[in-house]
């Protein structure tokens, strides 16, 4: 790999303008510079600026539908998440500027680029997550499994059955890929039109659902939909299938670090374990003392006799507060300087097309911290009571408004599809158009009408040649992708109630 590549600032768009000749007689001065960013520079403000950014504030990171305000939400998650990773960016351009980029053409800044790149991917690296978390996504896979798969053999457009492993295996890393380059459009296809180094630094997982050799990803990062830009992504950026931009490992690392340290803290806040859990729970972490953990620790402590003294001012939950803040600084101080020293360490491999690494974390001195902090996340926070009843609940809104939404997307009819059944009945008067008693109920015309524009525009565009089926399932996963937890269930309720009383008009088949 090159960074010269690796650092693409072109943007997928470009390709499509044709700049007029200059005029080699004309005497015509150039014009005044009116942008001064950088193009990644650019691709952060646009991600930051996005409607499904802002979304984020209402979409579960741990606790669903929290009403403590101070608990994290997606949008906090991504903004710690982006710096991290800024300030990773930050130390790879100025500090160890001749270690990592020894070699660079002309053109490219690192001290604006690199801070800018990662920053951008930390903060775009959550947007295609359904509502309610990872149950959100698994809600979502189990209701494909049950309704969808049992369709496809009624459709004889499908040539390639794998493909609809998007939605078996639904991720919201896929959908993230997807909502940047398509979803999120103004007057064009090319959604944010991001450049093609933030766009292959965030593909986390560089493979299809349906790919025949996965390695070490166990996840997919691109519908089949997106195969396209896919690939022109990795061509132009030097990369392949299975091959990771290296901004990606560090991206990743930051995630980890945020959720593993961050959900602790929320853990602490929310009431279901202390502080002092917390330390007990590393202290006795694995067989022998694992040094970074040990140093965490004692850098802690050295904080405990002014802990000592503010007993007589302060409360036992603010003491509790300040104790998990000072944690939570050492702890993640601690993670970032062996991210930082590991990807140094091992940027060889991590610019070769044969790394075979499964985390950044794990390769560090610091994976004992961090699988002993999400341990306790698990054990403590994930699996409390509340948070699974509340999980369960979100699963069967999403299942229940997908069923609903179905109603209106599957049989719904393209402008091209309706004058292909035209001609066909002309041909055959015995032709029976399908799922018609779907597409005309007044449920199903006002159910369709409650899903995005931009969604619903792209699915009726006729130059998709997709499967019809496809395109109605990946309507649907994006119409609930794009939802927030609280609008979910506000748009669920009143889409129950109307489909409750037009079930109650139907005239009995008896």
């Amino acid at each position: 790999m090159q960074w010269s590549k690796l650092l693409n600032s072109a943007r997928r768009k470009d390709k499509q303008k044709t700049l007029p000749e200059a005029d080699p007689a004309a005497d015509n001065p150039p014009a005044p510079k009116t942008e001064w960013r950088q193009e990644i520079e650019r691709d952060f403000d646009r991600i930051l600026f996005a409607a499904p950014t802002r979304r984020l504030a209402d979409k579960t990171q741990v606790f669903p539908l929290d009403q403590n305000d101070s608990v994290r939400t997606r949008l906090t998650h991504s903004h710690e998440v982006a710096n991290f990773a800024r300030g990773i960016g930050m130390r790879l351009a100025f500090d160890l500027k001749a270690k990592v980029f020894p070699d660079l053409l002309p053109g490219i800044c690192v001290e604006r680029d690199v801070p800018a790149l990662l920053a951008a991917i930390g903060l775009a690296h959550d947007l295609g997550n359904p509502p309610f978390g990872h149950q959100g996504e698994a809600a979502m896979r189990e209701w494909f499994n049950r309704e969808l798969r049992p369709l496809l053999p009624d459709y004889n457009d499908i040539d390639r059955p794998e493909i609809f492993d998007d939605f078996f295996a639904f991720d919201g890393n896929s959908q993230t890929l997807r909502l940047v380059t398509k979803l999120q459009i103004l007057n064009d296809q090319h959604g944010l039109n991001l450049t093609y180094a933030t766009l292959a630094a965030m593909l986390k997982y560089p493979r299809s659902s349906y790919t025949d050799n996965p390695g070490q990803w166990k996840k997919h990062g691109y519908f089949h939909s997106e195969a396209g830009v896919v690939k022109d992504i990795w061509l132009e950026t030097g990369l392949a299938e299975g091959v990771r931009h290296p901004f990606t490992w560090l991206m990743e690392a930051c995630d980890d670090i945020a959720y593993s340290v961050l959900d602790a803290e929320d853990t602490v806040k929310k009431g279901f374990a202390s502080y002092q859990d917390l330390i007990d729970h590393l202290r006795c972490w694995g067989d022998e003392k694992d040094p970074v953990i040990v140093n965490v620790l004692t850098e802690v402590e050295k904080k405990n006799p002014e802990f000592k003294r503010l007993q007589q001012e302060l409360t036992p939950g603010e003491i509790n507060d300040i104790k998990m803040q000072m944690f939570r600084v050492k702890s993640t101080i601690a993670l970032v300087n062996c991210v930082v020293d590991t990807f140094v360490k091992h940027l060889d491999t991590l610019l070769s097309h044969d790394c075979n690494y499964s985390d950044l974390i794990a390769k560090s001195p610091a994976k004992a911290l961090c699988e002993a902090l999400k341990e306790f996340d698990k054990t403590r926070g994930y699996r409390h009571r509340s948070v699974l009843e509340l999980e369960l609940k979100g699963s069967n809104y999403i299942q229940s408004l997908m069923d609903m939404l179905w109603i209106g997307i599957h049989g719904h009819k393209t402008k091209r599809e309706k004058d292909e059944e035209k001609a066909k009945k002309k041909e055959d008067s015995a032709y029976t158009c399908r799922d018609e008693y779907r597409s005309n109920t007044a449920f199903g015309r006002y159910a369709y009408g409650q899903i995005s524009e931009n969604y619903r525009r792209i699915f009726e565009d006729e130059s998709n040649e997709l499967p019809v089926l496809y395109k109605e399932a990946q309507l649907l996963s994006d119409a609930i992708s794009g939802m927030t937890d609280s609008y979910l269930i506000r748009l669920h309720d009143r889409l129950k109630s109307l489909y409750e009383y037009e079930s109650r008009q139907k005239p009995s088949s008896s």
